[in-house]
Order: C-alpha cells, then sequence, then structure tokens
C-alpha cells in the first residue's frame, strides 16, 4: 500500500467533507392596532330658494356623506342649530332679530324629526370603511313671512361611536 497517496486521499476527503455550522433562533413578535373611526366626508349646504311668501311647505334634501371603520356602530346627531328659542322640531334660520322656522328629518314622509339623542331622533348604523350616504329631508313650514333678508343656520353633526 502506497501510504503517501492513501493519506493524501484521506486528507482530500476530509477537506471536502462539508463544515457543519451552528443555528440559533429568536423570535419576531408584531403587532397593530386598529382604532374604530368616524368621520363626516360631506354634507352639501341645503337652499330653500327664494320666496315671497310661505304658503305651501317648501322642501329640499341633501345627501350627507360619512365614512366610519369597518363593523363600527354609530349614531349621526343634528344639533338644534344657532337660532335663538330654537328646538329640534322647530329650528330657525335667523337675520338679525327676525327667523325662518324649518326642521330637519330622517325619513321621507318628515315625520322623524332629526335630534342628538341616540335611540331616540338620530340614524344609527353601522360601518363598512366606505363612504356611506344618507338623505337628510329639511321642510320649511307654512308660516308668516318675516321681513325680507337671506336668513341662515348652521347645525353641528355628531357622529357618535
Amino acid at each position: 500500500m502506497n501510504y503517501p497517496a492513501a493519506c493524501l486521499a484521506l486528507l482530500i476527503a476530509v477537506m471536502a467533507q462539508p463544515s457543519q455550522a451552528a443555528t440559533a433562533t429568536g423570535s419576531l413578535n408584531l403587532s397593530i392596532t386598529v382604532a374604530a373611526s368616524c368621520s363626516v366626508v360631506s354634507a352639501p349646504a341645503i337652499n330653500f330658494g327664494t320666496v315671497s311668501a310661505i304658503i305651501v311647505n317648501v322642501d329640499q334634501t341633501t345627501t350627507l356623506t360619512v365614512n366610519c371603520s369597518a363593523t363600527t356602530t354609530y349614531d349621526i346627531g343634528m344639533s338644534v342649530g344657532g337660532g335663538s328659542g330654537a328646538t329640534y322640531a322647530a329650528r330657525k334660520m335667523s337675520n338679525g332679530g327676525n327667523a325662518v322656522i324649518y326642521s330637519l328629518y330622517r325619513d321621507a314622509l318628515r315625520t322623524q324629526v332629526w335630534g342628538e339623542t341616540a335611540g331616540v331622533d338620530t340614524l344609527a348604523d353601522t360601518g363598512t370603511g366606505a363612504n356611506q350616504s344618507f338623505t337628510v329631508y329639511a321642510r320649511v313650514p307654512v308660516q308668516t313671512v318675516p321681513p325680507p333678508g337671506t336668513y341662515t343656520d348652521t347645525v353641528t353633526i355628531t357622529i357618535t361611536y
């Protein structure tokens, strides 16, 4: 037997063997918290037009668009507005000390006054994560016409979720 050749072959065989690598493992934890949210996307103004007498109801509508997180339950309320002595059923557009009475409703028949008490006079729904639209029905009822001028009011929309 040729020892130098055998040693050389053994040395080559040992060197050709892959070396054993050591390993270690650990963990990486990840998390995210998605909070419920709601927003008023749009609330176009309501204009009852120009009148010289209010001898019939003057009706108008607008489309309120909101966006709430998926599965988030919410209520949309509307304030009484800024008219002095206004109520939910008889809001007031003002010009100085004069006023034109109007109401906001949740239904096309104009029987459900829109207010701010959840479960009573608000509109309830569940968010989808996409924009949702609702019709706001408005009415200026028959009344004595105050002096000429432009009468205005601002109602605050509140989404409770």
